[in-house]
């Protein structure tokens, strides 16, 4: 059993329940981990919308401190990891590999130098925007494309290898993305609206865009956006994969559950669910080969490139 998981929201959870990786009020937690071969979690600090400015910088500075604690408190659970070296070390020795990134771009406070402090902390991944706006741009609710600093923020990341994270943006925000990226970028947590019309899923055309650029997009579990039904089963989980290997998305089809951030199917609402779920896949007709490459591979490959 394997999982690279590019998002999750987990952290936050813990610490407003001052818990850790043990809790038993999650959606993610490592009480199964002894299940897995290997296990990478990416968890984000998620920023509500309604913080902003220097709150929002302390908010994202709290919870990195948290997950320091919680790997400082169980290292034999788990560690942070910087590079692909560091999650292939950390996970062969059967510990999670946790990533840090960022849910929302709110966290900068709306100062370029921020870019520096969040690298500095470890942060991998920053997804530009939530459902709202923020000091970069506009979330899936909305219509506004990036604002001037927010393609200052892109160049900026680059710089420091933050991957820029386009799920949450509207349509306008993630052709601006386009406009200016130099380096591939993904979409952690989002879904084809091919299969589930929902605004927050990816067209057919910027799914493409991102197989273009060599990126990653990790297959969401939330109901509302597996299907236009609300069922997130498996079934529903088959054919977001299936229309994502139909585009041509062999080597950027990911994982990003969206754990302890969305209503997730009874089937697939743990890591070893999330996991197991390559069963019924399997059973459905896509190869061994092409699993290996969603549920770790992938994700893995994209971090030796480009981190």
């Amino acid at each position: 059993m394997q999982l690279f998981d590019l998002h999750c929201d987990s952290l936050v959870n813990f610490k407003t329940l001052q818990s850790d990786f043990l809790c038993d009020k999650t959606q993610f937690s490592l009480r199964e981990l002894g299940k897995f071969k290997r296990l990478c979690q990416t968890m984000a600090v998620f920023i509500p919308d309604e913080i902003r400015g220097e709150e929002a910088v302390e908010y994202f500075k709290v919870h990195r401190d948290y997950l320091k604690k919680l790997t400082k408190k169980q290292p034999e659970l788990a560690e942070q990891a910087y590079t692909a070296e560091d999650i292939e070390c950390i996970t062969n020795v059967g510990k999670c590999a946790v990533v840090l990134s960022v849910e929302s771009g709110a966290a900068l406070g709306g100062k370029l130098e921020n870019v520096d402090m969040l690298a500095d902390s470890g942060v991998k991944m920053l997804t530009l925007v939530w459902n709202g706006i923020n000091e970069l741009g506009s979330g899936h609710n909305t219509e506004q494309g990036l604002t001037d600093f927010g393609k200052q923020v892109i160049r900026k990341m680059e710089e420091r290898k933050i991957i820029v994270d386009v799920s949450h943006l509207n349509d306008p925000g993630f052709e601006d993305v386009c406009e200016i990226a130099t380096k591939p970028f993904i979409a952690t947590h989002s879904n084809l609206r091919a299969v589930c019309s929902h605004r927050r899923n990816l067209t057919d055309d910027q799914f493409k865009e991102i197989v273009r650029r060599k990126g990653l997009v990790g297959v969401n579990l939330f109901e509302n956006f597996l299907s236009d039904e609300h069922v997130g089963d498996l079934d529903s989980l088959y054919r977001h994969v299936y229309r994502m290997l139909e585009l041509g998305g062999e080597d950027i089809i990911a994982c990003g559950s969206d754990f302890d951030g969305a209503d997730i199917d009874v089937s697939l609402d743990t890591p070893a669910k999330f996991a197991a779920s390559s069963d019924y896949l399997l059973q459905k007709g896509i190869s061994e080969k092409i699993l290996n490459k969603m549920y770790f591979e992938n994700a893995l490959e994209f971090f030796r490139k480009n981190l």
